[in-house]
């Protein structure tokens, strides 16, 4: 479900982040295979199989969501504005769930949050089609959603904390990609089925979809086996204001995560309405139907495919530094040329060029961030980090589809485009740059 350090889900490598809090982090993390004991190849590694496969199977219902809510509030109210409202209030749940989130994660039976946050998800979204069938309770879209952003920041960060406890340390960043390229391969599939979907039986049909693969993941999980003692060592426990702070802390303290973090929540401003933005885009100037939403959308993510399979390989030559800022500064140019697309395979074709920019920065940054925190400490770390850097995401929601509405998706995709150009560059006076050799593979 998560690719990360997006408004919707990803990982990164630790080799190049260099400086003096990297070596307490390395020492203090432990590892699927347990420290220093050699890991099994991935394939071999079943529970790795396992959540494989049934987090694939649930990408492919959430790429559902990921286009029939902004489908079914569109549809319903036909207003672009309203599409925004409803991702803010999604962000500013996931802001809320943030600031706990890490303390259960590192408290608590990661399987049974896994679970329980699949099993809300499933009851919440089947309400939305069964409600359907009598009506369009708009008003339900804008009390639900928010509630199942919830658990799906508590599965994301639970879901971050596990990947190490399911394979060696050398392995991370490879795991990351194999995860975020079935995360990928789903959606490819996804989002033009729910376009079809959408067109045939209506949006709140695509959602019913989604919530059934929620059940079929939280069973999955049952059958998957992991460490669950690394998570334990070195815990103190304290009020949560104490625990979610010393998440804090650790990022403020490191060279390469502090800068990173605080670039990541402009980025997150300016990125969080994109779907919104390009879903109105063809809908609106170029009079598209649900199906060509689908194939649009569907363009992004084999971009996301793309950069699960590359983004080992470069990191074994490139610094981390230079991935993540030349990704972002790519992404930028690529936003920014939406707007100036003239046809929807244009778009199509620059959207997938932008998520897979995205999708290599931010595969770096998630397993740089498992790689270089503590076990211990990484539910808190993640849950800081995401709502640090994704505060700012719902006023951006906002202010960029109100600007779309105002000026035109034109205009308002050239200045985010060129900001977001302007916010990598600024990455290169920072640590983010300075702190990073090749990775080892």
């Amino acid at each position: 479900m998560p690719p990360e350090d997006i408004p919707a889900a990803r990982p990164q490598q630790a080799d190049g982040a260099g400086g003096e809090g990297d070596g307490a982090g390395r020492d203090g993390a432990g590892g699927g295979a347990g420290g220093g004991e050699q890991a099994p190849g991935l394939w071999r590694n079943r529970s790795y199989r396992t959540f494989l496969g049934v987090q694939a199977l649930s990408s492919l219902g959430d790429s559902f969501s990921y286009v029939a809510l902004p489908l079914l509030v569109l549809h319903t109210t036909g207003s672009v504005l309203q599409m925004g409202l409803v991702t803010a209030l999604t962000g500013v749940a996931s802001i809320v769930t943030g600031l706990f989130a890490g303390v259960i994660a590192d408290r608590f039976d990661r399987r049974r949050l896994l679970m329980l946050a699949d099993g809300a998800r499933c009851l919440l979204y089947l309400s939305i089609p069964l409600a359907w069938l009598g009506g369009e309770p708009i008003w339900l879209v804008y009390a639900i959603v928010p509630v199942a952003g919830c658990f799906s920041m508590l599965f994301q960060v639970t879901y971050v904390t596990v990947v190490p406890s399911l394979v060696g340390r050398d392995q991370i960043t490879k795991a990351n990609g194999h995860l975020f390229a079935t995360y990928a391969a789903a959606g490819m599939a996804g989002p033009a089925l729910a376009g079809f979907v959408a067109a045939t039986a209506g949006p709140s049909a695509a959602i019913g979809i989604d919530a059934v693969t929620f059940a079929v993941s939280a069973a999955g999980i049952l059958f998957v086996r992991f460490d669950a003692t690394s998570h334990t060592e070195g815990k103190r426990r304290g009020g949560v204001r104490e625990e979610f702070l010393a998440g804090a802390k650790f990022l403020w303290a490191h060279p390469v995560l502090r800068p990173l973090t605080l670039l990541l929540s402009l980025f997150s401003f300016l990125m969080y309405g994109l779907t919104d933005l390009v879903i109105y885009l063809v809908k609106h100037d170029f009079d598209g139907a649900d199906t060509t939403v689908g194939y649009v959308l569907t363009a992004g993510t084999v971009g996301s495919f793309i950069a699960s399979a590359a983004v080992a390989r470069i990191r074994k030559h490139l610094p981390f530094g230079v991935v993540w800022i030349s990704g972002t500064a790519l992404a930028g140019l690529a936003v920014a040329g939406i707007g100036l697309a003239g046809n929807v395979p244009l778009v199509g074709t620059l959207l997938l060029i932008t998520m897979m920019c995205m999708g290599i920065a931010g595969i770096s940054s998630m397993s740089l961030r498992q790689e270089v925190t503590p076990s211990h400490l990484l539910g808190r770390v993640t849950s800081a980090f995401w709502t640090i850097h994704t505060a700012l995401g719902p006023l951006g929601a906002g202010a960029i589809t109100a600007a779309a509405a105002g000026l035109g998706v034109t205009a308002t995709c050239l200045i985010v485009g060129l900001t977001v150009l302007a916010v990598a560059s600024t990455g290169t006076l920072t640590g983010i740059l300075r702190g990073g050799t090749a990775a080892k593979g």
